[in-house]
């Protein structure tokens, strides 16, 4: 390969002549060997925006010259539209704040604009400061572009079942055994609303990641930063992605903990619990087609075994309950790389920026496709939630106000001893009448 000489304050370093980067992103190419994982799209995205935002400001409050500081945006502004992604080849795994994927920003910047990577592209901020900024400014866009739509549009799905399945009276079930009935819409309605509270939660989540801590520099003073460069930056930031982005309100917070993204990725958790049991619910009520409880149908979308002809199985569903699990497992390694500040700086941040981007772009995707491909298709089968409501025996709960709780119990023991209907034990042995038996056991009375 052809190579040519770059220095640093170390020595010189062959660095591939073709490449936009130099000596710092070389050594770290070589000093992390370790996954081939590297940086995603959106945060390059958001890298190239704080950039642009960085020299603009400095431009505008003369830390740069004007010409220069427009250079260097612009350089930046192709970074930031993945005009130069392939030069960005720094492992996840590598120095926890994050410097090598900066100085291999600043070095392809630099390189594009003609100016210095530390002095001109870096003035004004440090990697302390870049790199949490970025992984709020992706997040954000990201949750805003990609996941709160996909939820919504699951949520609306979801609460026009409910109301197409109003009517569909059903046995309802608690610890997986028969319980009083309900209507199939009524559960569907918490599914919807399951979602919403999802958003809700994930949205007030956002209120913090919008607090962006450039312009603290390396430790949260602000050292080597013109007065005002936060508050400029996260201005411009604001403009340019029309979010609320805002400077942090204490540098040192900002930058010596990620208590924010730690509430984000909880919120993100939090919505995978609520999608994990809407889909467990629908595979449920969808197993069989015949001996299991078949209540709904589900949507056939592909053969369901290489073996057993005319198999159709739950697979949207299921493909969401593994996106479901392995946002569990972001959140458990955020949680813990969030608990790694120490001191005046946060210590495992790629990782941090690596599994909380995936967890958005993961459950954006994954609930996009579910709504798509299983709950906009749901069939109800009516038939059979009449044959299992009328079958089960818990339906004798509306006769315990009448004739009290042990007459009503002993005529449910008796219809699963027998295997006959509530219904035509309670004609025996409840002593009340025809009409009244029939009032008391309507199932509309008793779903609300």
């Amino acid at each position: 390969m052809d190579t040519r000489i770059e220095r640093d304050s170390l020595g010189a370093v062959r660095v591939p002549a073709a490449r936009l980067y130099g000596a710092a992103t070389q050594r770290a190419v070589e000093n992390f060997p370790i996954s081939g994982i590297r940086f995603s799209r959106p945060f390059l995205q958001a890298l190239g925006l704080l950039k642009a935002a960085a020299a603009k400001v400095n431009g505008e409050l003369g830390a740069l010259p004007p010409a220069q500081a427009r250079a260097i945006e612009l350089a930046a502004e192709e970074v930031a539209r993945g005009a130069h992604d392939g030069e960005f080849v720094v492992d996840i795994y590598q120095t926890g704040s994050g410097t090598s994927t900066n100085m291999n920003a600043n070095e392809v910047i630099g390189s594009l604009a003609h100016a210095h990577p530390n002095d001109e592209v870096n003035r004004s901020q440090s990697s302390n400061d870049v790199i949490p900024s970025c992984i709020h400014i992706a997040a954000a866009v990201r949750v805003q572009e990609r996941l709160l739509p996909a939820l919504r549009a699951l949520q609306t799905a979801l609460a026009k079942k409910a109301s197409d399945f109003s009517d569909i009276i059903k046995v309802g079930r608690t610890h997986l055994q028969d319980a009083v009935p309900m209507r199939l819409g009524q559960e569907f309605g918490g599914y919807a609303r399951q979602v919403e509270c999802s958003v809700e939660r994930i949205e007030a989540a956002l209120t913090w990641i919008y607090e962006l801590p450039v312009g603290g520099t390396a430790v949260g003073t602000g050292l080597n930063a013109p007065p005002g460069f936060g508050k400029a930056v996260a201005g411009q930031i604001a403009s340019w992605t029309q979010l609320p982005f805002r400077e942090a309100v204490n540098h040192f917070e900002a930058q010596g903990a990620r208590d924010g993204i730690g509430f984000l990725s909880a919120s993100l958790r939090n919505c995978a619990i609520s999608l994990s049991k809407i889909a467990n619910d629908v595979r449920w009520l969808g197993s069989g087609p015949r001996c299991g409880l078949g209540e709904l149908r589900v949507p056939a979308v592909q053969p369901g075994s290489s073996m057993m002809p005319g198999k159709v199985n739950p697979v949207i569903a299921e493909s969401l309950l593994m996106v479901c699990a392995q946002v569990f497992g972001h959140d458990a390694a955020i949680a813990y790389a969030t608990s790694c500040g120490n001191f005046e700086l946060n210590v495992m941040m790629p990782l941090i920026a690596s599994n909380i981007l995936e967890s958005i772009e993961l459950l954006a995707a994954a609930a996009a496709n579910f709504e798509e491909k299983c709950i906009r298709g749901l069939e109800a089968d009516s038939e059979r939630c009449r044959q299992l409501l009328e079958a089960s025996f818990s339906t004798v709960t509306a006769l315990a106000s009448s004739i009290g709780y042990d007459r009503a119990a002993a005529i449910a023991k008796k219809a699963v001893a027998t295997g006959r209907t509530v219904r035509e034990v309670a004609r025996e042995d409840s002593g009340l009448d025809e009409d009244d038996l029939s009032i008391l056991l309507d199932p509309a009375r008793q779903v609300g």
